[in-house]
Protein backbone atom coordinates (compact mmCIF):
# COMPACT_ATOMS: atom_id res chain seq x y z
CA UNK A 1 0.00 0.00 0.00
CA UNK A 2 2.56 2.67 1.26
CA UNK A 3 4.72 1.24 -1.97
CA UNK A 4 2.40 1.49 -4.40
CA UNK A 5 1.28 5.37 -3.54
CA UNK A 6 4.96 5.94 -3.17
CA UNK A 7 5.57 5.04 -6.85
CA UNK A 8 1.95 6.43 -7.44
CA UNK A 9 3.69 9.95 -6.50
CA UNK A 10 6.84 9.57 -8.13
CA UNK A 11 4.89 9.23 -11.68
CA UNK A 12 2.01 11.89 -10.79
CA UNK A 13 -1.02 9.07 -10.27
CA UNK A 14 -1.66 10.47 -6.96
CA UNK A 15 -1.34 14.06 -5.33
CA UNK A 16 0.93 13.98 -1.95
CA UNK A 17 -1.27 15.27 0.11
CA UNK A 18 -4.68 13.26 -0.59
CA UNK A 19 -2.51 9.53 -1.04
CA UNK A 20 -1.17 10.49 2.27
CA UNK A 21 -3.50 11.04 4.46
CA UNK A 22 -5.77 8.02 3.51
CA UNK A 23 -2.85 5.83 3.31
CA UNK A 24 -2.91 7.29 6.94
CA UNK A 25 -6.17 6.50 7.47
CA UNK A 26 -5.30 2.88 6.63
CA UNK A 27 -2.77 2.49 8.92
CA UNK A 28 -4.73 4.05 11.71
CA UNK A 29 -6.50 0.53 11.75
CA UNK A 30 -3.60 -1.25 12.39
CA UNK A 31 -2.94 0.88 15.27
CA UNK A 32 -6.44 0.39 16.37
CA UNK A 33 -5.70 -3.63 16.05
CA UNK A 34 -2.17 -3.45 17.97
CA UNK A 35 -3.44 -0.92 20.88
CA UNK A 36 -6.25 -3.62 21.18
CA UNK A 37 -3.83 -6.41 21.07
CA UNK A 38 -1.20 -4.95 23.60
CA UNK A 39 -3.88 -3.60 26.42
CA UNK A 40 -6.15 -6.52 26.39
CA UNK A 41 -6.16 -7.73 29.98
CA UNK A 42 -8.78 -10.00 31.32
CA UNK A 43 -12.23 -11.22 30.77
CA UNK A 44 -13.87 -8.55 32.98
CA UNK A 45 -12.22 -6.38 30.32
CA UNK A 46 -13.31 -7.55 27.29
CA UNK A 47 -16.45 -7.72 28.19
CA UNK A 48 -16.46 -4.01 29.47
CA UNK A 49 -15.24 -3.80 25.54
CA UNK A 50 -17.95 -5.25 24.02
CA UNK A 51 -20.70 -3.46 26.14
CA UNK A 52 -19.43 -0.66 24.96
CA UNK A 53 -19.71 -1.63 21.35
CA UNK A 54 -23.39 -2.86 21.74
CA UNK A 55 -24.13 0.65 23.75
CA UNK A 56 -22.69 2.01 20.82
CA UNK A 57 -24.59 0.25 18.28
CA UNK A 58 -28.08 0.58 20.19
CA UNK A 59 -27.35 4.49 20.29
CA UNK A 60 -26.86 4.52 16.14
CA UNK A 61 -29.53 2.21 15.91
CA UNK A 62 -31.82 4.69 17.74
CA UNK A 63 -30.70 7.72 15.53
CA UNK A 64 -31.40 5.20 12.37
CA UNK A 65 -35.11 4.73 13.93
CA UNK A 66 -35.78 8.33 14.55
CA UNK A 67 -35.28 9.21 10.57
CA UNK A 68 -37.51 6.54 9.17
CA UNK A 69 -40.30 9.09 9.54
CA UNK A 70 -38.62 11.10 7.83
CA UNK A 71 -38.62 9.31 4.05
CA UNK A 72 -36.09 8.74 2.65
CA UNK A 73 -32.89 6.06 3.20
CA UNK A 74 -31.60 5.78 6.96
CA UNK A 75 -28.22 6.41 7.33
CA UNK A 76 -25.34 6.98 10.39
CA UNK A 77 -25.36 10.43 12.46
CA UNK A 78 -22.93 12.68 11.63
CA UNK A 79 -22.94 12.62 8.04
CA UNK A 80 -24.32 16.19 6.77
CA UNK A 81 -26.36 16.34 3.32
CA UNK A 82 -25.00 13.19 1.84
CA UNK A 83 -25.58 9.99 3.56
CA UNK A 84 -23.98 6.66 3.26
CA UNK A 85 -26.53 4.02 3.94
CA UNK A 86 -24.63 1.21 2.32
CA UNK A 87 -21.66 1.80 4.96
CA UNK A 88 -24.21 2.23 7.46
CA UNK A 89 -26.02 -1.49 6.53
CA UNK A 90 -22.03 -2.75 6.68
CA UNK A 91 -21.79 -1.77 10.27
CA UNK A 92 -25.08 -2.80 11.12
CA UNK A 93 -24.30 -6.54 9.74
CA UNK A 94 -21.32 -6.49 11.62
CA UNK A 95 -22.85 -6.02 15.27
CA UNK A 96 -25.73 -8.29 14.50
CA UNK A 97 -23.39 -11.16 14.05
CA UNK A 98 -21.39 -10.45 17.26
CA UNK A 99 -25.17 -9.88 18.56
CA UNK A 100 -26.58 -13.14 17.27
CA UNK A 101 -23.71 -15.28 17.94
CA UNK A 102 -23.24 -14.08 21.09
CA UNK A 103 -27.24 -15.17 21.91
CA UNK A 104 -26.65 -18.16 20.26
CA UNK A 105 -24.34 -19.18 23.29
CA UNK A 106 -24.91 -17.72 26.44
CA UNK A 107 -26.71 -19.57 28.49
CA UNK A 108 -28.11 -16.82 30.56
CA UNK A 109 -31.91 -16.30 30.02
CA UNK A 110 -31.54 -12.16 30.72
CA UNK A 111 -28.67 -11.75 28.02
CA UNK A 112 -30.52 -13.44 25.86
CA UNK A 113 -33.14 -11.03 26.10
CA UNK A 114 -31.34 -8.52 26.44
CA UNK A 115 -29.15 -9.59 23.35
CA UNK A 116 -32.64 -10.42 21.67
CA UNK A 117 -34.01 -6.84 22.17
CA UNK A 118 -30.86 -5.35 20.68
CA UNK A 119 -30.91 -7.33 17.70
CA UNK A 120 -34.31 -5.80 17.17
CA UNK A 121 -33.60 -2.93 17.17
CA UNK A 122 -30.50 -3.54 14.82
CA UNK A 123 -32.75 -5.06 12.22
CA UNK A 124 -35.40 -1.89 11.90
CA UNK A 125 -32.86 0.50 10.57
CA UNK A 126 -31.02 -1.89 8.73
CA UNK A 127 -33.77 -2.84 6.49
CA UNK A 128 -34.32 0.86 5.93
CA UNK A 129 -30.95 1.71 4.87
CA UNK A 130 -32.25 0.27 1.40
CA UNK A 131 -29.00 -1.08 1.56
CA UNK A 132 -29.38 -4.74 -1.43
CA UNK A 133 -25.24 -5.21 -0.25
CA UNK A 134 -26.07 -5.37 2.98
CA UNK A 135 -29.21 -7.63 2.62
CA UNK A 136 -27.21 -9.47 0.18
CA UNK A 137 -24.21 -9.95 2.88
CA UNK A 138 -27.11 -11.57 5.57
CA UNK A 139 -27.58 -15.05 3.65
CA UNK A 140 -23.41 -16.06 4.16
CA UNK A 141 -23.57 -14.41 7.32
CA UNK A 142 -26.92 -16.78 8.46
CA UNK A 143 -25.21 -19.75 6.83
CA UNK A 144 -21.85 -19.45 8.48
CA UNK A 145 -23.74 -19.39 11.89
CA UNK A 146 -25.79 -22.39 10.68
CA UNK A 147 -23.00 -24.45 9.63
CA UNK A 148 -21.31 -23.46 12.97
CA UNK A 149 -23.40 -23.24 15.69
CA UNK A 150 -24.60 -25.70 18.05
CA UNK A 151 -27.70 -24.52 17.77
CA UNK A 152 -28.40 -25.56 13.96
CA UNK A 153 -31.82 -26.99 14.88
CA UNK A 154 -33.19 -23.71 16.01
CA UNK A 155 -31.16 -21.69 12.99
CA UNK A 156 -32.48 -24.02 10.48
CA UNK A 157 -36.17 -23.50 11.43
CA UNK A 158 -36.11 -20.29 11.83
CA UNK A 159 -35.03 -19.71 8.09
CA UNK A 160 -37.58 -22.05 6.97
CA UNK A 161 -39.93 -19.77 8.48
CA UNK A 162 -38.34 -16.84 7.25
CA UNK A 163 -38.30 -18.07 3.66
CA UNK A 164 -41.92 -19.22 3.99
CA UNK A 165 -43.29 -15.55 5.72
CA UNK A 166 -40.82 -13.87 4.55
CA UNK A 167 -42.05 -11.82 1.37
CA UNK A 168 -45.35 -11.20 3.14
CA UNK A 169 -43.99 -9.90 6.20
CA UNK A 170 -41.33 -8.06 4.92
CA UNK A 171 -41.81 -4.00 4.71
CA UNK A 172 -42.96 -2.84 1.18
CA UNK A 173 -39.43 -0.54 1.39
CA UNK A 174 -37.47 -3.53 0.94
CA UNK A 175 -39.11 -5.87 -1.22
CA UNK A 176 -39.50 -2.99 -4.03
CA UNK A 177 -35.54 -2.15 -3.15
CA UNK A 178 -35.09 -5.43 -4.30
CA UNK A 179 -36.96 -5.41 -7.13
CA UNK A 180 -35.72 -1.86 -8.39
CA UNK A 181 -32.34 -3.70 -9.18
CA UNK A 182 -34.76 -5.38 -12.16
CA UNK A 183 -37.06 -3.09 -12.51
CA UNK A 184 -35.89 0.45 -13.14
CA UNK A 185 -37.38 2.48 -16.23
CA UNK A 186 -34.67 2.02 -19.12
CA UNK A 187 -32.35 4.64 -18.57
CA UNK A 188 -28.54 5.46 -20.08
CA UNK A 189 -25.82 3.18 -18.61
CA UNK A 190 -27.82 0.00 -18.14
CA UNK A 191 -26.43 -3.39 -18.63
CA UNK A 192 -28.62 -6.41 -19.76
CA UNK A 193 -27.98 -9.79 -18.70
CA UNK A 194 -29.67 -11.78 -20.91
CA UNK A 195 -32.36 -10.59 -21.28
CA UNK A 196 -32.80 -8.59 -17.78
CA UNK A 197 -31.80 -4.88 -17.28
CA UNK A 198 -29.77 -4.28 -14.34
CA UNK A 199 -30.49 -1.00 -12.33
CA UNK A 200 -27.65 1.67 -13.11
CA UNK A 201 -26.14 1.79 -9.21
CA UNK A 202 -25.36 -2.04 -10.03
CA UNK A 203 -24.78 -1.38 -13.59
CA UNK A 204 -21.83 0.76 -12.83
CA UNK A 205 -20.29 -1.46 -10.31
CA UNK A 206 -20.44 -4.19 -12.89
CA UNK A 207 -18.33 -2.08 -15.18
CA UNK A 208 -16.24 -0.98 -12.43
CA UNK A 209 -15.53 -4.71 -12.00
CA UNK A 210 -14.65 -5.04 -15.82
CA UNK A 211 -12.86 -1.93 -16.79
CA UNK A 212 -10.65 -3.16 -13.73
CA UNK A 213 -9.87 -6.57 -14.50
CA UNK A 214 -9.77 -6.36 -18.38
CA UNK A 215 -8.22 -3.60 -18.98
CA UNK A 216 -6.82 -0.88 -16.94
CA UNK A 217 -5.11 -3.15 -13.92
CA UNK A 218 -2.81 -4.59 -17.03
CA UNK A 219 -1.77 -1.12 -17.44
CA UNK A 220 0.28 -1.42 -13.26
CA UNK A 221 -0.20 -4.89 -12.66
CA UNK A 222 2.14 -5.44 -9.56
CA UNK A 223 2.14 -2.04 -7.69
CA UNK A 224 -0.96 -0.53 -9.24
CA UNK A 225 -1.78 2.95 -9.62
CA UNK A 226 -1.12 3.84 -5.86
CA UNK A 227 -3.94 4.38 -3.18
CA UNK A 228 -6.45 7.46 -4.64
CA UNK A 229 -4.40 7.23 -7.66
CA UNK A 230 -7.19 5.44 -9.46
CA UNK A 231 -10.93 6.82 -10.10
CA UNK A 232 -13.59 6.21 -7.31
CA UNK A 233 -14.71 2.67 -7.32
CA UNK A 234 -17.76 1.95 -5.22
CA UNK A 235 -16.31 -1.89 -4.69
CA UNK A 236 -13.80 -2.77 -2.83
CA UNK A 237 -11.98 -5.87 -4.67
CA UNK A 238 -11.75 -3.92 -8.18
CA UNK A 239 -10.01 -0.81 -5.88
CA UNK A 240 -7.56 -2.76 -4.01
CA UNK A 241 -6.47 -4.46 -7.53
CA UNK A 242 -6.93 -1.03 -9.15
CA UNK A 243 -4.70 0.84 -6.54
CA UNK A 244 -2.32 -1.61 -5.00
CA UNK A 245 -1.94 -4.44 -7.91
CA UNK A 246 -1.35 -8.05 -7.63
CA UNK A 247 1.11 -7.46 -4.36
CA UNK A 248 -1.87 -6.01 -3.05
CA UNK A 249 -4.82 -8.31 -3.61
CA UNK A 250 -2.67 -10.72 -2.28
CA UNK A 251 -2.00 -9.48 0.92
CA UNK A 252 -5.08 -8.45 1.50
CA UNK A 253 -6.75 -11.81 1.15
CA UNK A 254 -3.53 -13.33 3.11
CA UNK A 255 -4.85 -11.18 5.46
CA UNK A 256 -8.45 -12.14 5.93
CA UNK A 257 -6.86 -15.77 5.84
CA UNK A 258 -4.91 -15.36 8.41
CA UNK A 259 -7.48 -13.78 10.49
CA UNK A 260 -10.45 -16.02 9.36
CA UNK A 261 -8.18 -19.15 10.59
CA UNK A 262 -7.05 -18.02 13.95
CA UNK A 263 -11.19 -16.72 14.66
CA UNK A 264 -11.86 -21.06 13.87
CA UNK A 265 -9.75 -22.17 15.67
CA UNK A 266 -10.30 -19.90 19.06
CA UNK A 267 -13.55 -21.01 18.65
CA UNK A 268 -13.19 -24.66 17.64
CA UNK A 269 -10.67 -24.72 20.83
CA UNK A 270 -12.16 -22.20 23.46
CA UNK A 271 -14.76 -24.01 26.32
CA UNK A 272 -15.53 -20.27 27.44
CA UNK A 273 -19.34 -19.74 25.91
CA UNK A 274 -18.66 -15.57 26.22
CA UNK A 275 -15.29 -16.70 24.12
CA UNK A 276 -16.92 -19.00 21.43
CA UNK A 277 -19.84 -16.37 20.96
CA UNK A 278 -17.27 -13.69 20.06
CA UNK A 279 -15.62 -15.76 17.69
CA UNK A 280 -18.28 -16.90 16.12
CA UNK A 281 -19.97 -13.83 15.85
CA UNK A 282 -16.77 -12.36 14.15
CA UNK A 283 -16.40 -14.84 11.72
CA UNK A 284 -19.70 -14.85 10.51
CA UNK A 285 -19.33 -10.76 10.41
CA UNK A 286 -15.98 -11.50 8.57
CA UNK A 287 -17.68 -13.32 5.86
CA UNK A 288 -21.03 -11.08 5.81
CA UNK A 289 -18.36 -8.27 5.21
CA UNK A 290 -16.30 -9.99 2.26
CA UNK A 291 -19.70 -10.28 0.85
CA UNK A 292 -20.85 -6.35 1.39
CA UNK A 293 -17.17 -5.55 0.13
CA UNK A 294 -18.30 -6.62 -3.70
CA UNK A 295 -20.65 -3.57 -3.98
CA UNK A 296 -18.87 -1.19 -1.26
CA UNK A 297 -15.50 0.13 -0.03
CA UNK A 298 -16.16 -1.97 2.86
CA UNK A 299 -12.63 -2.41 4.15
CA UNK A 300 -11.87 0.97 3.84
CA UNK A 301 -14.95 2.78 5.84
CA UNK A 302 -14.21 3.83 9.56
CA UNK A 303 -17.54 3.01 10.77
CA UNK A 304 -17.35 -0.09 9.76
CA UNK A 305 -12.87 -1.03 9.89
CA UNK A 306 -12.61 0.73 13.62
CA UNK A 307 -14.87 -1.80 15.37
CA UNK A 308 -13.58 -4.85 13.03
CA UNK A 309 -10.16 -4.20 13.74
CA UNK A 310 -10.70 -3.70 17.28
CA UNK A 311 -12.91 -6.96 17.27
CA UNK A 312 -10.01 -9.00 15.75
CA UNK A 313 -7.59 -7.43 18.33
CA UNK A 314 -10.19 -9.08 21.42
CA UNK A 315 -10.64 -12.51 19.09
CA UNK A 316 -7.13 -13.27 18.53
CA UNK A 317 -6.30 -12.49 22.15
CA UNK A 318 -8.82 -15.17 23.61
CA UNK A 319 -6.70 -17.75 23.46
CA UNK A 320 -4.09 -15.99 25.08
CA UNK A 321 -6.49 -14.91 28.13
CA UNK A 322 -8.13 -18.55 28.47
CA UNK A 323 -5.10 -20.29 28.83
CA UNK A 324 -3.53 -17.51 31.39
CA UNK A 325 -7.54 -18.34 32.98
CA UNK A 326 -6.63 -22.41 32.99
CA UNK A 327 -3.08 -21.41 34.72
CA UNK A 328 -4.43 -19.59 37.39
CA UNK A 329 -7.31 -21.52 38.22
Amino acid sequence: MVLSTAFGIMFGRVQIKTGFFFVLKYIEYFIVYFMGTNNVRDRKQIKYWVIAILLTSAIVSIVGIYQIPTGGRVTAPFEGAEGEPNTLGGYLVLILSIVTGLFLTTESRRNKILLGFLGFLIIIPFLSTQSRGSYLAILPMYFVLLILSEKRIGLAITLTILVSLGPFLMPSVVTDRIAYTFTQAKEAGQIKVGKTTIDTSTSARLQSWKNVVMKDWIKHPLLGYGVTGYRFLDAQYPLILAETGLLGIVAFFWLIYSLLSTALKTYRSTTDRFYKGLSLGFIAGLIALLTHAIGANTFIIVRIMEPFWFLSAIVIMLPVLEGQEQLHS
